[in-house]
């Protein structure tokens, strides 16, 4: 044990690589095009979840498409050293795919009352973002 380490220390932050969806979605491509272009992107279903939130589709299929892209994400955090636990960082971009995926999820389940998956969602994305949490649900309730 080296001098001043902390035994308590939880994992170090996890910052995912770059994803190229991120920037096609930002210079305005459609979602579904993006979606069907890179389907492993957690920011291409986020996406898909908040353009079908924002047409006041179903909430069964803003639901799906947020299910989808978190799913996706934990699949891209395990390959990138997340051991299940840890922050997270909004700050760095290319996690915002994985945050705003949990988040797009917490709020379908709560549009369809499924109260302890909206519970279970919002204390995960609290507890590895905080920051996430306030820019995303902070105002939900």
């Amino acid at each position: 044990m080296s001098i001043g380490q902390d035994l308590m220390a939880g994992p170090p932050p996890v910052h995912l690589p770059a994803d190229p969806a991120q920037a096609e979605l930002a210079a305005g491509a459609a979602p579904e095009d993006v979606a069907r272009a890179h389907p492993s992107s957690p920011f291409a279903w986020a996406a898909l979840a908040g353009a079908a939130a924002e047409r006041e589709d179903d909430a069964i299929t803003v639901y799906a498409y947020a299910r989808v892209g978190y799913h996706r994400s934990l699949d891209l955090l395990r390959r990138n050293g997340w051991k299940g636990h840890g922050p997270v960082p909004w700050e760095h971009e290319p996690n915002r795919g994985f945050l705003m995926s949990l988040a797009m999820l917490a709020l379908a389940a709560q549009s369809i009352g499924e109260t302890e998956e909206w519970e279970r969602c919002s204390t995960f994305l609290a507890e590895t973002s905080a920051t996430a949490y306030e820019t995303l649900l902070a105002n939900v309730g």
